[in-house]
């Protein structure tokens, strides 16, 4: 329980403290106007209050992520609060903070958009495709989860195809309509039934005196799974995730004040961590260690887990809501998932959002598309899906690192977690079986070739940056 609440307290000091400092070597301009202004379009451009910002950009980093990733995390034992708590306040919320401010700054660009113009412009085409791959697949698993789940849920007498449509039918009218229609109206409410479920299992946990064990660094996997790299990557959500670096333009476009960014970016990534302690938290005491909770997540998966631990914690009422809200977070990520692909389409092919006709003509492909992985096997092509987020990750803190280097800032606030991360990824897809499924000794060996490769490129990039001197900022306007 000690390491439970020190956790807990280290995460909420870390916004106070390491996220200040982050703020400070950024340098927010107060007087600076945002894109929310001078890019206004009424549909993706369009100035919302900080609260508000704050629970929808919560919602858009959080699916199941901060929920499934913690309790499959779980299994390696207390360790994995190190990962949390570090990862989130040094990593995470670095990543995000970053990736919203750096998109401010350029008129709410994209990840492509950034890549390409701090890290070279075939880097933009690369990272164009890959952030499109990786949220159509997030945007179709999260189709597919909460229909199994309703179907589930209603015993069967709605239909899946029914289900999967009227989710669909969601998606699109959350893609194409103004920003403030849909997701800046339900987004807030459902953000605070987020919170308000995790608090109440966490203060449940405390309060019924739950053997939470204390810290660790035993490997308690059953399968005795190798916790460098894979831990790095099964605890993506609540540490680090690249998909934050997708949602995070969003709300860079509807973002009043530069000031606001530590709350909305680096505040809700804290957030997470912490809702991340709280059901890794649960997973490890709830279910008589590493074996039991083994047998639960081989049964019925990590929602399995979420059910027992709801209904234990909260009792059938509000356990149901938990559940409820288990069923939403996907939905509310996923609809933001296919949002952000359209704006990146749009951004790519320079097409202006202001008609609805031309957000049409690009969303229905993409619905088109994921409708049909829908009807088909592609576990295999999911299994990916942890490297390829994580690697987005890396890329993100690249620019980042790239942006404060430039900025002639203290860049080794994110190159030394892009660093690292470049080896767990790297690692990771050398070993891994639907890698190259090579030796476990041989991957760390050949990854930390690849790491020093990548970082001496990175410095070498740097330099000549400096010579051709790339702007920091685009439209820079003030009103002070």
């Amino acid at each position: 329980m000690i390491t439970f609440l020190v956790s807990i307290a280290l995460l909420i000091a870390g916004y106070f403290t390491y996220g200040k400092y982050v703020e400070k070597q950024f340098g927010v301009q107060t007087g600076r106007e945002t894109p929310a202004y001078t890019q206004g379009d009424g549909v993706d451009y369009l100035p919302m209050g900080e609260k508000r910002n704050s629970l929808i950009q919560l919602l858009n980093i959080a699916g199941v992520g901060p929920i499934f990733g913690p309790i499959l995390g779980a299994l390696y034992g207390p360790v994995a609060f190190l990962w949390i708590v570090f990862g989130c306040i040094f990593a995470g919320a670095v990543h995000d903070y970053l990736t919203g401010m750096i998109s401010i700054r350029n008129r709410g660009a994209h990840l492509p958009e950034l890549a390409g113009k701090f890290l070279g412009k075939v880097m933009k085409h690369v990272v164009n495709a890959f952030a499109i791959l990786l949220l159509v697949l997030v945007g179709t698993v999260f189709v597919t989860a909460p229909a199994d789940l309703l179907h589930n849920m209603t015993n069967s007498w709605l239909s899946l195809p029914v289900i999967l449509a009227a989710i669909f039918v969601y998606y699109l009218l959350a893609t194409m309509l103004p920003i403030d229609k849909i997701i800046g109206r339900f987004y807030p409410v459902f953000g605070a039934l987020l919170l308000i479920s995790a608090i109440g299992v966490g203060v449940s946990l405390v309060a019924t005196g739950a053997p939470i064990p204390e810290l660790s660094m035993t490997n308690m996997h059953p399968d005795n799974a190798p916790i460098f790299p894979l831990l790095f990557l099964t605890i993506s959500c609540g540490a680090l995730s690249g998909f934050h670096a997708t949602q995070t333009p969003i709300i860079s476009r509807t973002t009043q004040k530069e000031k606001q960014g530590r709350r909305i970016f680096y505040g809700m990534m804290i957030a997470e961590g912490i809702i991340a302690m709280i059901w890794a938290a649960a997973a490890m005491s709830l279910f008589g260690g590493s074996g039991g909770l083994n047998e639960v997540l081989a049964s019925g998966g990590p929602a399995a887990v979420v059910s027992e631990v709801s209904i234990a914690m909260l009792g059938a009422f509000g356990g149901t809501l938990a559940v409820l809200g288990v069923i939403i977070l996907p939905i509310t990520s996923g609809d933001t998932a296919f949002r952000s692909a359209r704006m990146i389409i749009a951004d790519y092919l320079n097409i202006s959002q202001k008609k609805l006709a031309s957000r049409i003509w690009i969303a229905l492909p993409l619905f088109v598309i994921s409708f049909a992985l829908t009807r088909i096997d592609f576990t295999l092509l999911w299994r990916y899906f942890s490297w390829a987020n994580q690697s987005t990750a890396v890329i993100a803190l690249w620019v980042g690192a790239m942006y404060l280097f430039l900025a002639r800032k203290n860049y080794w606030i994110a190159a030394v977690p892009a660093a690292f991360m470049t080896m767990a990824t790297f690692t990771y897809i050398i070993n891994a079986p639907i890698g190259f499924g090579l030796p476990l000794n041989v991957a760390y060996a050949l990854a930390a070739v690849i790491t020093v490769g990548v970082v001496t490129a990175f410095f070498i990039a740097a330099k000549r940056g400096l010579q051709r001197n790339i702007p920091l900022e685009e439209d820079l306007k003030t009103t002070a």
